[in-house]
């Protein structure tokens, strides 16, 4: 539905409070319409004929009026909430829907000109619509009602009136286009400062260290600067506009004046028609014009202009909801290829991988190999440009999308937390589950302690997850979903505020819940949890074991190995460092700290793949985890920069390695992968 529908739809579906407001509209010309002809009859059968009392109470009969249409004018601002704030309502909806659907969306910070629209466009709109059904409505009736009037008190001015009313709205909609114009560029002004200044606040950390503050103002300047502009040229077309608008209202008024006399005079007019007419002009009818026209020019002008800019932004093609029914939750992929445009390099080339329930495949590859594009394809958000994702068999976008938000689900690098409890923010995806079920969830992922300070599930959680730490955030989104039906679930980076112990328990949680589990990988210790691993690595991708890639994958190797090795001086790749008296004991050494010159260098924790440790400069890395049945000996001689890895392949030989091992009828492949090429000092330990 196109947003110009949804608005009038919006408005039809307040039927109700239109006609009332209708009703009112007509009590409230009641004054325009009868106000000339009361005072031609006070002056005509009262005053003129030297009967006060009869002409004051033709005035009583107008106050009457004044108070009906008083009456009248209050109870359209009793029904006018009623008509407005479902449509203010109903347009936010379609401009969130657009921002979530922005096919290029701001990444790693707050879409700020998406947030302009609705604080400001959305506004506009909602006051416009307000103002025309207020004022409007009002001037037409009461304009409608001054020239009826005024045609039955004193029709022979009605030609000359009418000429320069007409001739001012003809130069008034000539200026429309000129107007609407300068209008679009001033919202489209606002929008830029907005995002401008959105930018340099998200990012005002990295600014102030960069010392780019000189860049950061001059960027907001010009921003200020075209917004000033813009503004001066509208109010410019403003101006005119008044003008026009003013001689339309007083060239009538100057006629009637100079007419009036000699028409009172030949007879055709009485005095008292003739002071009825003024008032019709002078009271009513120009007010109403000025008025009208200045609302035509504003409230109608924004109206269309900000209508115009969120239908560019906040439209969506109608999209034909799948019918596919799933059989089973088995994920297979065909073939897939997918590529930033049509012209790219494909960032997934003709993959194929088949997944089973309660299968657990790790996915890695350097940073910004495609690794999330992979994700959002098996899920089902993006579409492949050749291949197939099947879910139980069907197309996974050919399942209707309430049964693929029930099989599916996808947990972000960015947690979202929403505003509210925090039983608000674990059952979303289960607002039925009991809080026995909830309180699972939350333990299984290791988040009890969390549920535990802060009070409950009743705990109140700030906006945009304020009290919590990222961590703490990952943990809730990472419950919610536990929580859930989903049978697919896709961990894209959805533990990397964790601490490896926590992240190792999270992805164990995962895995034994049932259903298929894909983890891209944020630490390579994923990987040595997964039952099996794909590597991604531009045009080649090869899945298997962790065992099977150390020798068949040298990416894979490469990978492991940088991970595993820490430089000269500095920790391993995602260790924590302990030393002197007091410091904590590595994990996986029964409680006893390791010894070393330096201090000891404690890498993956129990339970999370290899443990390292290193001694001194150049030392050799090793430990034993507990759970995972894998060690990494990592051991270079001095001067040689070799490392020793179990598993790993000595130059001109092959060896193997403890580890998981893929299920014989889980069979994947993907396109041919490297030859094995693993540097010369590497040896088998």
């Amino acid at each position: 539905m196109s947003l110009r529908r949804l608005y009038w739809s919006a408005l039809a579906g307040q039927w109700r409070g239109g006609a009332v407001l209708l009703l009112c509209s007509l009590l409230e010309g009641v004054p325009a319409f009868f106000s000339g002809r009361l005072v031609e009859l006070s002056v005509d059968r009262g005053f003129a004929v030297g009967d006060p009392a009869a002409g004051l109470g033709w005035l009583a009969l107008f106050g009457l009026a004044a108070v009906l249409g008083a009456f009248g004018a209050r109870m359209v601002w009793h029904q006018l909430g009623k008509v407005v704030e479902p449509l203010r309502d109903a347009l936010v909806t379609a401009v969130v829907r657009g921002v979530l659907h922005n096919e290029c969306p701001p990444r790693n910070q707050p879409d700020s000109s998406g947030v302009a629209r609705i604080t400001q466009h959305v506004e506009v709109v909602r006051d416009a619509t307000a103002g025309l059904l207020v004022q409007a409505r009002a001037m037409l009736v009461t304009t409608a009602s001054a020239l009826a009037g005024l045609l039955t008190v004193a029709g022979a001015l009605v030609v000359p009136v009418a000429v320069p009313v007409i001739s001012a709205l003809i130069a008034f909609a000539c200026l429309l286009p000129s107007l609407a114009r300068r209008q679009r560029a001033l919202t489209l002004a606002d929008e830029q400062t907005a995002a401008t200044a959105g930018a340099s606040l998200a990012g005002m950390r990295d600014i102030v260290a960069c010392g780019a503050e000189p860049i950061a103002t001059l960027a907001m300047d010009d921003a200020v600067d075209a917004q000033a502009n813009a503004a001066i040229r509208v109010a410019r077309s403003s101006a005119l506009r008044a003008l026009v608008v003013s001689l339309g209202g007083f060239v009538p008024l100057l006629l009637a004046l100079a007419l009036a006399p000699a028409l009172v005079g030949r007879g055709e007019l009485t005095a008292g028609a003739a002071l009825g007419a003024l008032v019709y002009l002078a009271t009513t009818m120009q007010p109403a014009l000025r008025g009208l026209a200045a609302t035509a020019g504003t409230v109608v002008l924004r109206l269309l202009v900000a209508l115009r800019r969120l239908a560019e932004t906040a439209e969506l093609p109608d999209i034909a909801d799948g019918t596919a029914i799933p059989f089973g939750t088995d994920v297979r992929v065909r073939e897939l290829t997918f590529g930033w445009g049509a012209s790219a390099e494909p960032v997934v080339r003709g993959l194929d991988l088949a997944l089973r329930p309660g299968e657990h495949l790790a996915v890695v590859g350097p940073s910004g190999i495609g690794k999330s594009t992979l994700a959002g394809l098996l899920t089902g958000m993006l579409t492949p440009q050749a291949g197939q994702v099947l879910l139980g068999g069907v197309p996974v976008r050919d399942v209707p999308a309430a049964l693929r938000h029930e099989l599916v689900a996808l947990i972000p690098q960015e947690a979202y937390v929403f505003a509210g409890t925090v039983r608000d923010n674990v059952s979303l995806f289960a607002p039925s589950a009991s809080d026995g079920t909830l309180t699972a969830a939350v333990d299984a992922v290791g988040a009890g302690a969390l549920l535990q300070r802060l009070g409950g599930l009743d705990a109140e959680v700030g906006h945009g997850g304020g009290g919590l730490s990222a961590g703490e955030a990952q943990l809730l989104a990472l419950a919610r979903v536990y929580a859930g039906s989903a049978q697919l679930v896709v961990l894209d980076e959805a533990t990397s505020h964790l601490d490896p112990v926590s992240e190792a328990r999270a992805e164990r949680a995962f895995a034994a819940r049932g259903g298929v589990l894909v983890v891209i990988a944020h630490r390579l210790s994923s990987a040595l949890r997964a039952d099996r691993v794909l590597v991604m690595d531009g045009r080649e991708t090869v899945v298997g074991t962790h065992a099977d890639l150390l020798t068949g994958s040298a990416r894979y190797a490469e990978l492991m190995q940088a991970w595993a090795t820490p430089a000269a001086g500095e920790p391993a790749a995602g260790a924590t460092t302990t030393s002197g008296v007091g410091s904590e004991p590595a994990p996986g050494t029964g409680g006893r700290p390791l010894a070393g010159s330096r201090g000891t260098i404690a890498g993956a924790p129990s339970g999370n793949g290899p443990a390292i440790s290193a001694e001194g400069r150049g030392a050799a890395a090793c430990g034993t985890p507990s759970g995972d049945g894998f060690a990494t000996t990592l051991s270079p001689p001095a001067g040689t920069g070799s490392v020793t890895a179990a598993g790993a392949p000595a130059a001109g030989g092959s060896g193997t390695a403890p580890g998981p091992s893929a299920r014989p009828d889980s069979a994947a492949t993907g396109s041919t992968p490297r030859s094995p090429s693993v540097p010369r000092a590497a040896r088998v330990s």
